[in-house]
């Protein structure tokens, strides 16, 4: 990359200034460019509160994140959650105690990356060394903003070292596009790639790019977008929690061998969109349609995409917190959005980290610029 453009994305200038660039959307590129904002100083003690319920009922002594409803195992992409929410809320302490864990239990041999799953009740916890994308780019986002937080360069230095090794590992063009694997293993095909939406992290994917400077990120994102924009099926027009994208032509499909549904991976895409100020993309309208439909007697967990039948049961109180953001996305000014679940009612941990997920992105989306 020229000097000139990479000193340009450090700073954070608008995209707009360097020049011809690949095609893709120009909020992909503000997305990349615009610094990230901090936390808003208005409701921080009641983070706090709720980050505390939240490591009380979920976080081990030992710093685990505990999935509670999937046999207590824990993932990259929950200790990258707390990670986050730790730091947002300013504890430290806690924050250290996740990270070690994370790093003696699931760093993968040779890179900086991190095995996706720990089943605390097999022989070997960690047999699975292939990594998931999500849960590497949210830990590397929560180390670059632990770094700017405490002045720690330590951080700092790892949050860059996983940033690199997401580019090296997981960046990879497909079908006409630069696309995010899901892991490291398995998804790029023959034919086709398979992708995960969801994994599209469009905050920490803008964080990364600040911290280790690449045109691939501003393509990533570009790519992304169109991708979403493309991948919507069904009667609701919904994105997948699984995609195929074909190599020959770039056609987007339902992926095969997994359920072809909107559901509990793919309600984290309008969350990620809207957190990153993008709520005017499609995936979010039409998300919160689908959600606030008149036909439902309930909000509902799922749906699948090729009849358009919806789960027998609601959705979670943190995906009805998801469709609350979406619907005030959808139409600026729904106060109802400041209410947000409270860790306490949640029935699992997965209900209770998408509640302050949106709290995070709720203070992110109205916190007044720097």
């Amino acid at each position: 990359m020229p000097h000139s453009v990479s000193r340009r994305l450090a700073l954070g200038l608008p995209l707009g200034l360097w020049g011809a660039m690949p095609s893709g959307p120009a909020a992909a590129q503000a997305l990349v460019a615009s610094a990230q904002g901090g936390p808003a100083a208005a409701g921080a003690d009641e983070l706090r509160a709720e980050w505390d319920a939240f490591r009380g009922r979920y976080m081990t002594r030992e710093g685990r994140v505990v999935d509670t409803g999937n046999k207590n195992v824990s993932h990259s992409e929950g200790q990258g959650y707390g990670l986050l929410v730790a730091v947002r809320a300013d504890d430290r302490a806690s924050f250290d105690l996740m990270l070690g864990w994370t790093r003696r239990t699931l760093k993968r041999r040779g890179d900086n990356l991190l095995a996706w799953r720990f089943q605390p009740d097999a022989a070997n916890p960690v047999a699975d060394q292939n990594n998931a994308a999500d849960g590497d780019l949210l830990v590397a986002w929560a180390l670059l903003e632990a770094g700017r937080r405490w002045g720690s360069t330590d951080h700092l230095a790892l949050g860059t070292a996983m940033a690199r090794d997401v580019l090296k590992h997981l960046v990879r063009r497909s079908g006409g596009y630069t696309v995010l694997l899901p892991g490291a293993r398995g998804f790029d095909r023959r034919d086709r790639t398979v992708l995960n939406p969801s994994y599209y992290v469009f905050p920490a994917i803008r964080a990364l790019a600040q911290a280790v400077p690449d045109l691939a990120w501003v393509r990533l994102a570009g790519d992304g977008l169109a991708l979403l924009r493309a991948a919507r099926f069904g009667r609701w027009r919904l994105p997948a929690d699984w995609v195929s994208l074909a190599k020959a032509d770039g056609s987007v499909s339902l992926a095969e061998n997994f359920p072809p549904r909107f559901s509990y991976d793919a309600v984290r895409v309008p969350l990620y969109l809207a957190w990153a100020k993008l709520g005017a993309e499609p995936a979010v309208a039409d998300s919160a349609g689908f959600w606030g439909d008149s036909s439902h007697s309930y909000v509902p967990a799922w749906v699948d995409l090729t009849n358009n039948t919806i789960a027998p049961y609601a959705a979670s109180s943190g995906i009805a917190a998801v469709a609350r953001l979406a619907a005030w996305q959808r139409a600026i000014g729904h106060s109802e959005t400041r209410v947000l679940p409270r860790v306490a009612v949640a029935t699992d941990y997965y209900a209770a980290v998408l509640g302050l997920l949106v709290r995070l992105a709720w203070r992110d989306i109205v916190a007044p610029a720097a």
